[in-house]
């Protein structure tokens, strides 16, 4: 299709992309060295700039704040760099996915979305998307997936939040370029160290870089990546005219905490992975679900396209109460929502409208030592009992 892969990744490489992640990521966008300069620049606040009098903004990058500013461009060209794409920024994950959705589809599209990914997803399909007459499909990501005739976008969300399904997603591209429609993956689980969607096939990637790509709890952000030019045009100029930038301290932190990102996704995948071996081995607890377990429905798939697995897993503990005395009981897991951030924390999905059972528990490792974190998870697991 014209609007797919209308440039190559080696355009979003950078000087360092075919190094290892850790390199990659810390140094992602960084300007080129200058005597006297910091590594990553200091945020530039601004909404005016200085105009010339006679051209006006063609003369410089940075005409007014909302579409321009130099902070949010050089995080773009690192989150670019590293998903192989070029990238623009939002506000949020929600801003960033909204954002594409009302961008790319029009009244008489149809539009294939997960059934069991984030709700407010679905809960934005069924009150707006279709109110402005596009036909919302829903698909588990596990499949079974519709025929795509006559689809205009499948979005698929993988590994799923929380149920923690995974997509073939080569073969899933191949389906759904077959019938005409583009694919768009939210890549916020996986992050783009464990999963490049482009390389796969994919046309567009959206994330949440609130969670585990920034990982300290202190920021919300949002991104979308292509490599088609006009996909990445629609997506600025949607941007443009809605506002839905992040600030220029926002980016700048953003940024600074991508050099660790490396370094913080092993500490959480070697986590996920022993607190996932010890609930398996538990008779008090349900339905674990880690991609990296060999037993797990999504293994599989996993095993063949995750470059590493996420520091996220899920249980079920048969009642909200036993959660609630679990939570009360540990040290080192926090009761939060959101996921990816340096410390432990749980999360009971059903208060938050997900459709799972009242006692199912997301749980997202930080970067606590692991043995640390084990005790602490064994001890107030008996003690909810």
């Amino acid at each position: 299709m014209d609007e797919t892969h209308s440039l190559s990744p080696e355009e979003y490489a950078g000087t360092f992309g075919s190094a290892g992640d850790g390199t990659r990521c810390v140094h992602a966008g960084l300007p080129e060295p200058t005597p006297g300069a910091p590594f990553l620049p200091g945020p530039v606040f601004a909404a005016p700039y200085h105009l010339d009098p006679r051209q006006g903004p063609a003369a410089a990058p940075n005409g007014y704040g909302r579409p321009d500013n130099p902070t949010r461009r050089l995080l773009e060209t690192a989150i670019g760099e590293l998903e192989g794409g070029g990238c623009r920024v939002f506000a949020s994950g929600q801003a960033a996915i909204t954002g594409l959705l009302l961008a790319v589809l029009r009244a008489g599209d149809t539009v294939v979305l997960p059934a069991d990914g984030y709700f407010p997803v679905r809960a934005f399909a069924t009150d707006t998307l279709a109110g402005n007459g596009v036909r919302v499909v829903f698909a588990p990501t596990a499949g079974p997936y519709p025929d795509f005739t006559g689809v205009r976008l499948v979005l698929v969300e993988t590994p799923a939040n929380p149920g923690l399904d995974v997509v073939d997603l080569p073969a899933l591209a191949e389906r759904v370029h077959a019938a005409g429609a583009l694919l768009a993956v939210d890549n916020t689980t996986a992050t783009p160290l464990g999963q490049r969607p482009l390389d796969l096939g994919a046309d567009l990637v959206v994330a949440s870089g609130t969670k585990a790509l920034t990982g300290h709890s202190d920021l919300l952000l949002g991104y979308l990546a292509t490599r088609s030019a006009p996909l990445l045009e629609q997506a600025t100029a949607w941007r443009t005219v809605t506002g839905a930038v992040p600030g220029a301290f926002d980016a700048w932190l953003a940024h600074r905490s991508l050099a660790t990102l490396d370094l913080r996704l092993a500490r959480q995948t070697a986590n996920a992975e022993a607190i996932a071996r010890l609930l398996v081995a538990r008779p008090d607890v349900s339905g674990v679900r880690w991609p990296g377990l060999p037993d797990d429905p999504a293994y599989p798939v996993a095993s063949r396209q995750l470059r590493r697995m996420p520091g996220v897993l899920s249980f079920d503990l048969a009642d909200a109460d036993r959660v609630a005395r679990f939570l009360d009981a540990a040290r080192l897991v926090g009761a939060a929502t959101s996921f990816g951030g340096l410390h432990t924390t749980a999360d009971r999905r059903a208060q938050w409208g997900d459709d799972t059972a009242p006692g199912f528990v997301r749980l997202s490792c930080g970067v606590e030592d692991t043995v640390d974190l084990v005790a602490d998870v064994t001890a107030a697991l008996d003690a909810a009992a």
